[in-house]
């Protein structure tokens, strides 16, 4: 599983808002929303978060191996 647990500490560190993305980067609330839940988004979302966090994709997601028993 893709986990984006990172991207809200890089948020913080960077000193952007979730609501700083949204207006000043264009960066939809939809998308925002599927990151919380940790749902599937489009590479060039994090490309774009990349860009504006000036950051490596490590920094915004990380892979989490799902439980084996609930495969």
């Amino acid at each position: 599983m893709i986990k984006y647990d990172p991207l809200w500490m890089t948020l913080k560190a960077k000193n952007i808002s979730q609501y700083r993305l949204i207006k000043d980067y264009g960066i939809d609330n939809a998308q925002l929303h599927r990151l919380r839940k940790n749902m599937v988004i489009k590479t060039i979302t994090i490309d774009t978060l990349c860009r504006i966090l000036d950051c490596r994709v490590e920094d915004i997601m990380e892979y989490v191996p799902d439980d084996p028993k609930t495969i």
